[in-house]
This record gives structure tokens, C-alpha cells and sequence, in this order.
């Protein structure tokens, strides 16, 4: 323990903190092991390594491996904390990577520029619920508490005896990880992951916001000598009760109840809040009188609740209380007006110099009011274009024959009821269930966005968007709910997914805009239009650095086309938590976004275990925003690469095409879809408690309607990850070879000047260093056919080594995995005990499916999938 205190001291020893962070923990996660299962303990400290035991005897094993796997990841994410609190300590706020200082340290901007700048700057968070997060909330929150108590450590007040506590402290909670356990025995409600979402804001976002605003102001006073009138928009969205893709759980009663449990978690938020700040004012009027006008706008905020006889002369706390007496019981009607009093009590404290008291207990509170409002987060409405295409034609056979969709009569109708100041009755009764709720669930938009907090409900995400007539048709449905008839207060987002559709996208759009009411109606949204960008079902359906291009270009071509119609395009990038799934490091993901896609504004989405990783402690929260806010700002002030070069287009679209003809060869080759299936646990992944969505959209068991998540799920668990990499080798060896010496050049200097495909390649790399062939070949052992697993397999292989190839052709030679380090580092902590894991989960596989009885699944075959999960950082 002594070294442990020394290093923590030391900034020259930020890796033997973390190193001896973990040899503590090591051994108190042995007492645990110990204590609760003294076999397990032996066999973790045996050498050489021993296999984990097979059937039910497994299961002890497994829990200690995920409980260590999650050890590390905390003692990690504390670590990172740290190094950026000792750097900004040791070198100052602009050496902390991605903070506000560097940024505008950077950018060297007039205090105008900033101001203009700051004026359109917004990040939206958007929160998730997709099946990605296999852990429950009880487990996460012990996990915070393992982080709170290792932040405890880091300080040397303590005793010897007293660390010796804080010690017995962890020790309990992971003695407490062990007797709670993780598996989920049953699927989590729809309530559940509402309740799981909102946790994030009571633990941690809400009292993270504030601090990153004033993080932003400490770097401008400190930069540009003076604070801004205008500080950075943070919108957070969220998903979780308003994604019906897919998810028959999601049900119009569940959409009301999620918007009303956000007002709820906002609201106590707030009382304990202002019941805090009332404790430390006690400023007495007897000492410091108010002067004028203060004093009478005090008074007036006393005077809307009941005089309770306390605090007579101590006008902050009865002002507080008054605040929130009026909270409590629905007072406000309006966000403005609590913001309005809060202001009011701010300028009040700094009339009488108490600045320092205001900024300490009223400021946090006002700032956070400016975010989460009286809903906490802005519930978007996601649902796919199949069933608002079956909808419309349902309604419109109440009225004789519907047009068949895709067809000019089906496009010809649409525009002519659109154009129409009366719509013909149509008998909601009459409907079919699922008709009536998507009318049920376009009323509740209109009454929420027509109530006192229109903000509380966001967009219409359309899912699988593929024409201008999808979007028209939501339009249209919304018309049928009662929006009216000259302009829509509701914004329809569509969200282009396949490799076609981004392609068709520009095209869509404008189509879109041909139509006088749409036109109108974005209009009236500051001639903006957010676009919805599908990292993962474009990645599904033509391969990672395919759908990396496609992306891309999808960008540009909106941008320019809305721009020739008077209209910006806004984007909200889907992306999720693995490589293949659009996950990136942050920064860097947004550098690397075309010049003029951002402007200022960004929406991302936040999934499953990235929620957790990003958001479960106040530090983290803090620090990803700061760095999704400054990130954003950096782009709009200085989008870095000039337009792009026809040479390295013409590079990227022939890599594109050939990389996508390689990866959609492989998935149709005969036999794949047996290979996918035998192959890897994704059949028995549906009956993994992870979330409330189905795996499959509709049902049917093919791979067109596989959820992507599953998808990228299921190559991970076999380690053959080519969600991540498939494809690229073949196009590298084919553009070598007939573009020559002077193709190679254009290669390499691409990897040197272009931002997208440096980091497309670098991303590869990393994916290609955590696959493993030898481990994919005992999962290649299960499939039955010979000739399918011999033929798929080899394919596979072929184009693993052609893919290592290319990259280190880029990176001149270097060994796969070389230039990252830290990657590799935490990576092989874990290596040999995954190895360990997957060789059960191959023999649990095969014995599961030798058996006769259908429909089951053992208990260790599913704590091997959370085993791996947490030991590769990620599920889908």
C-alpha cells in the first residue's frame, strides 16, 4: 500500500498506479474467491493456465472471471480520470487532450468569433436502450460505488487504519457483485430500462452538466480574458420508451409513462437541489438587508407559498422553499418561469457581493434548468417505415381500394390528400391494433408538442427510410391524428440505413421538399433538416470500410443538394459501441466528418454499455461532454480538411466498391447463413435476458431482418469480428495490382492526409488485432457440414491475412496492433483468460445442441456470452 499512496503522488507514475490499483484489487477480489468458492481461487493463480470445467460446475468460474474483467475496467476508467486531473495540475487546462483550453488554445479565435460560434453550438446525446447492456441496474450500481471508493483512495489524509477501511469497503461490494450476480433471469421490462436510463441523470448527469458549462467558462476567462454572454446547448434525447422498431413492447401507455417519469426524476432532482441550497443560505436580512429592487422580487417569490412560520428573516431559504413549495404542486407552467425566479435569486446574491454563493448553489441549478427543463431528457419516437407504409394503406382502405405501395398512384394519392384542407373521417374503431396505436401515438405528439413543454417530445425517427413517400407518408398519418393542414409541428427524421438508400438520400430529400406542405413545415424549423445517418445496418449490409465511405459521401451530397433548395442539413449519427457498429474515439470520429456537415451542431447515440461506460460516474460524464462540446466546436471553427481531393475520391470509391463485393461475396456464399448460425451463439443469444427487444424485427430468420446488433453480437463472441474489418484486404490487393506504383502512392498518402481513411484504417487494425483465427476455428468445428465449414472458414482466413496485409502495408510493416499500445496492453490483461472462456462456450455450445430438448439454454452457456461481453468491452 505504501507504493500504491507513492505513486498516486507521483505524476511520472500514472502507469504504476494503475498497476498497483490492480495487484490490490487482484487480491481482494481473491479473499472474495476465498471466501466464496476456494477451488476457484486455486485454479485463477494455477500456471500453467487450467480449462474452466464444463456443464454447471462452470458457473463459479465465469462469475469470477466477468467480476475481474469489470475490475479492470473501472480501476481503468479511474485512471483516466486521474491522468487528466494530474495534467491539467502538472501542465495546465490547455495540455488536458480535448478540453475546452486546448481547443480554443488552438484555434486562437476574437472574442466575436467565439461568441458567434458558441451562439450555434449544441450537442445532443441521445440515450438507448438497445440490447447491448448486459448488466443490470443493481450491478452497475455497485460498480459506481467500487469507482467512488477507489476516487476515496486517491486521497493521502487517511490513516493507515482508515484506508484499511475504505479497503474493507471494496472488499464488500465486490463480495456484494458476487452474492447479487449478474445474469438476468428474467428479460428487464420496458419500466426497467426506463428506470435505467434516468438513473444515469440522478448519478451523475445531472450534476455533471453544470460543471462542464463552467469548464467552459473557466477556459475563456482564461483564454480570452472575459466569460461569453452565450454558452454551449447540450440536449440530451433519449430512446428508451419511444423506440417502437421492432419493439411491440413500446406501446403509446408506455410512451406517456416514460415522458412522465422524466418529468418526476427532473422534479426531485431540482427539490433536493434547492432543499441543499436552502441549508447553506442562511443569510439573515437582520445582517445584510436586500436592496431594491432585489428585496422586493425576493418578497414576491416568498409570498406565492404558505408562510410557515421558519426562517423570518432569512430571505434565501424562505425563497427556496417558496420555490420549491411551488415545484412540488405544479406551480409552474413554464420552465421560463423557475428559471426566471432562479435568476432572481442569483442576481439578488450578487447585488450584495455573495457572487461566490451564487455561483456555488444557485448557478448549477439554473444551468441545469436550461437543459433538462421539466423532462429530464427529449423523448424521440423512432418506428419503422414497413408499418407507417401499412398503416396509411389500411386507413385508405377504409375509403375503397388502396394503391399498392411503390407504385405512381400510391406516390399520386399521397400528394393529393397532403395538398387536401380536408381529409376524408376515417373510424379509428374500425382500425386494426396496431393502426390504432401509431394514430394514438401521433395524437399524444400533438398534445405534448402543443402543451407547456413542447421540447418533451422529439423527433419522428423513420427507420428504413427508402423513398421521399415514406416520409410523406408520416406526414400524411400525422395530418389523419389532427396536426392540421398548413404547416406540421412535427419533425419526421429519416434515418437511411443501406448502402442504397444512403446513395438515394439527396434525391429523397429534395423530393421531399417538392411537396408544398412538407416544404412549409420545415420551413418553420429554420430551414434545417436533421438527417438520421445508420452506421450499423450500413455496416451489415456492405461491409465496414463500404459503409465508412458510403457515409461520407451520403454526408456531402446532402449538404449540397439541401443547400441548392435554401435548407442545411443537421445529422445525428447512429453510431453504437463496437468498431463494426460505428464506435471510434470520439474526437477523432468527429475530425474526421466531412468539411461543412456539422455547423455547430451534433447528435449521436449513446448505447447500451457506451451508456455505462461514458455516463455512470460524474467524472467521466463530465469529461466525454466537454469533449463531445469542444470536438464539435473544434470541426465548425476549422472543418481541417479542404475539399476533397479527386484523387482520393476516385481511391475511396474504388476500395468501396471492391471491398463491398468481397464482403457480399462472402454472404452469399452457399451454405453462409449455416455457418452464421452453427458457427456462433447467436440462436441461443435470443434467450439472453439483455433487453426488451426482440433480435429479429419481424420475426423471420434470415439475415435481412436480423437486428444488426445480434449481428456484430454474434462475431464477437467467435472472435471472428469481420463485422470490422471483411473486405478490405481483398480491395487493397486488387487496387494495388491494376492501379500500380502510382496507386500505392495515393495509398500512402491518403493514410497520411485524409482523415476518414486514417481512421477507417486505424480502427481495422485495432478489430483485426482483437480477432482470433485459432478461436474462430473452434467455432468454425461446431458447424456440421464439412464442406461449409472448410469453404466459409478458409474464405474468412484468406481474407484475414490479406486484410493484416494491407494494414501493415499502410503502416510500413509494423507489426498489427503495434501503434496502440494501451489498446493491446488492457487487451492481452484479458487474452488468455478469454481464450479460456471461448474454449467452454464451444463445448457448452455443442453439448446445448446435442441434447434433445429444444428451447433451452444452461445457465453457464449464457454467463459465458456476459463473460465475453465483458471481457471485449462491448456486446454489439
Amino acid at each position: 500500500m505504501q507504493a500504491l499512496a507513492q505513486s498516486i503522488q507521483s505524476p511520472l507514475n500514472r502507469s504504476t498506479y494503475a498497476e498497483e490499483l490492480r495487484t490490490e484489487l487482484r487480491a481482494l477480489w481473491r479473499n472474495i474467491l476465498m471466501k466464496r468458492a476456494p477451488h476457484v481461487a486455486t485454479w485463477a493463480e494455477s500456471s500453467p493456465l487450467q480449462p474452466i470445467p464444463t456443464g454447471p460446475e462452470a458457473t463459479p468460474y465465469l462469475q469470477a472471471l466477468s467480476i475481474w474483467f469489470q475490475l479492470l475496467r473501472i480501476i481503468d476508467e479511474n485512471a483516466e480520470v486521474r491522468d487528466r486531473r494530474l495534467t491539467e495540475t502538472n501542465s495546465g487546462p490547455e495540455a488536458v487532450e480535448g478540453g475546452f483550453s486546448e481547443v480554443l488554445s488552438d484555434l486562437s479565435l476574437t472574442d466575436s468569433q467565439m461568441e458567434k460560434l458558441t451562439a450555434d453550438l449544441c450537442t445532443g446525446p441521445t440515450l438507448t436502450a438497445h440490447p447491448t447492456e448486459a448488466k443490470r441496474v443493481t450491478v452497475l450500481e455497485i460498480h459506481r460505488r467500487i469507482y467512488r471508493n477507489l476516487v476515496g483512495l486517491e486521497t493521502q489524509r487517511w490513516t493507515p487504519t482508515e484506508r484499511a477501511e475504505l479497503l474493507k469497503g471494496l472488499e464488500g461490494e465486490i463480495d456484494l457483485l458476487w452474492l447479487t450476480g449478474e445474469l438476468r433471469l428474467t428479460r428487464p421490462s420496458l419500466h426497467d430500462e426506463i428506470e435505467w436510463g434516468l438513473q444515469f441523470f440522478r448519478d451523475a448527469i445531472f450534476d455533471a452538466v453544470p460543471q462542464v458549462v463552467d469548464r467552459f467558462d473557466q477556459a475563456c476567462l482564461h483564454l480570452l480574458g472575459k466569460t461569453l454572454s452565450e454558452t454551449p446547448d447540450i440536449r440530451f434525447h433519449s430512446w428508451i420508451g419511444g423506440d417502437r422498431d421492432g419493439n411491440p413492447n413500446v406501446t403509446t401507455e408506455m410512451t406517456a409513462l416514460a415522458l412522465q417519469r422524466g418529468r418526476e426524476t427532473v422534479l426531485d432532482l431540482y427539490g433536493q437541489a434547492l432543499e441543499q441550497a436552502a441549508g447553506r443560505l442562511s443569510i439573515s436580512a437582520l445582517i445584510l438587508p436586500l436592496p431594491e429592487p432585489h428585496r422586493a422580487r425576493v418578497q414576491e417569490i416568498v409570498d406565492r407559498a404558505p408562510d410557515t412560520g421558519r426562517n423570518q428573516n432569512e430571505p434565501f431559504r424562505k425563497a427556496l422553499d417558496a420555490i420549491r413549495h411551488r415545484l412540488t404542486n405544479d406551480g409552474y407552467s413554464h420552465i421560463s418561469q423557475f428559471a426566471n425566479d432562479l435568476n432572481a435569486l442569483d442576481a439578488a446574491l450578487c447585488a450584495v457581493k455573495a457572487d461566490i454563493l451564487a455561483q456555488r448553489h444557485i448557478r448549477p441549478l439554473r444551468r441545469a434548468a436550461a437543459v433538462f427543463g421539466f423532462r429530464t431528457t427529449t423523448l424521440d419516437i423512432r418506428q419503422n417505415s414497413t408499418v407507417t407504409t401499412e398503416v396509411l394503406a389500411e386507413i385508405w382502405s377504409q375509403f375503397g381500394q388502396a394503391p399498392k405501395y411503390g407504385t405512381p398512384e400510391w406516390s399520386a394519392r399521397l400528394r393529393v390528400e397532403l395538398a387536401d384542407q380536408n381529409l376524408p373521417y376515417q373510424n379509428r374503431e374500425a382500425l386494426s391494433d396496431q393502426a390504432q396505436e401509431l394514430l394514438a401515438l401521433l395524437t399524444l405528439v400533438y398534445s405534448v408538442r402543443s402543451g407547456p413543454d413542447p421540447k418533451a417530445i422529439g423527433p419522428f425517427i423513420l427507420s428504413m427510410t427508402r423513398s421521399a413517400d415514406d416520409i410523406l407518408g408520416v406526414y400524411l398519418l400525422a395530418r389523419y391524428a389532427g396536426f392540421g393542414s398548413e404547416t406540421l409541428d412535427i419533425s419526421v427524421v429519416p434515418l437511411f440505413e443501406t448502402i442504397a438508400d444512403l446513395r438515394n438520400a439527396p434525391a429523397i430529400l429534395l423530393e421531399v421538399l417538392d411537396v408544398p406542405l412538407s416544404r412549409r413545415s420545415l420551413k418553420t424549423e429554420g430551414n434545417v433538416i436533421e438527417v438520421m445517418l445508420g452506421y450499423s445496418d450500413s455496416g451489415k449490409d456492405g461491409g465496414y470500410f463500404c459503409s465508412t465511405w458510403e457515409l461520407e459521401r451520403a454526408q456531402r451530397r446532402i449538404v449540397t443538394a439541401l443547400a441548392s433548395q435554401g435548407f442545411k442539413a443537421t445529422f445525428f449519427h447512429g453510431r453504437g459501441g463496437s468498431v463494426s457498429r460505428g464506435g471510434a474515439p470520439t474526437g477523432r470520429a468527429i475530425a474526421a466528418q466531412p468539411s461543412g456537415t456539422i455547423a455547430g451542431r451534433l447528435r449521436v447515440t449513446e448505447q447500451g454499455e457506451v451508456v455505462s461506460t461514458k455516463y455512470a460516474n460524474r467524472g467521466t460524464a463530465a469529461a466525454h461532454l466537454e469533449l463531445l462540446l469542444s470536438s464539435t466546436l473544434r470541426h465548425t471553427a476549422n472543418p481541417g480538411e479542404a475539399p476533397s481531393r479527386p484523387e482520393f475520391d476516385d481511391a475511396l470509391d474504388a476500395l468501396s466498391e471492391l471491398s463491398q463485393t468481397a464482403y457480399v461475396s462472402l454472404l452469399q456464399m452457399p451454405g453462409f447463413l449455416d455457418y452464421f448460425q452453427q458457427a456462433s451463439p447467436v440462436e441461443e443469444l435470443a434467450r439472453l435476458k439483455i433487453g426488451s427487444r426482440p433480435t429479429r424485427r419481424f420475426g423471420a430468420a434470415s439475415l435481412d431482418d436480423l437486428r444488426a446488433i445480434p449481428w456484430v453480437f454474434a462475431w464477437s463472441q467467435n472472435r471472428h469480428l469481420i463485422t470490422g474489418w471483411y473486405g478490405f484486404g481483398a480491395a487493397m490487393a486488387s487496387f494495388r495490382k491494376f492501379r500500380g506504383s502510382r496507386g500505392d502512392e495515393v495509398l500512402q498518402e491518403m493514410f497520411q492526409k485524409s482523415r476518414l481513411f486514417r481512421l477507417a484504417v486505424d480502427e481495422m487494425e485495432k478489430s483485426l488485432y482483437q480477432a482470433d483465427m485459432g478461436i474462430a476455428t473452434q467455432y468454425g468445428e461446431l458447424v456440421r457440414d464439412e464442406s461449409t465449414r472448410h469453404n466459409i472458414s478458409q474464405a474468412i482466413k484468406s481474407e484475414f491475412d490479406s486484410a493484416c496485409s494491407a494494414v501493415q502495408f499502410l503502416t510500413g510493416g509494423q507489426t498489427i496492433g503495434h501503434r496502440f499500445p494501451r489498446l493491446c496492453e488492457r487487451f492481452d490483461r484479458k487474452r488468455a483468460e478469454l481464450a479460456r472462456i471461448h474454449a467452454l462456450q464451444v463445448e457448452l455450445l455443442q453439448q446445448a445442441r446435442n441434447k434433445s430438448q429444444s428451447g433451452t439454454v444452461p445457465v453457464p452457456l449464457l454467463q459465458s456470452m456476459n463473460a465475453i461481453s465483458a471481457g471485449l468491452g462491448w456486446t454489439g
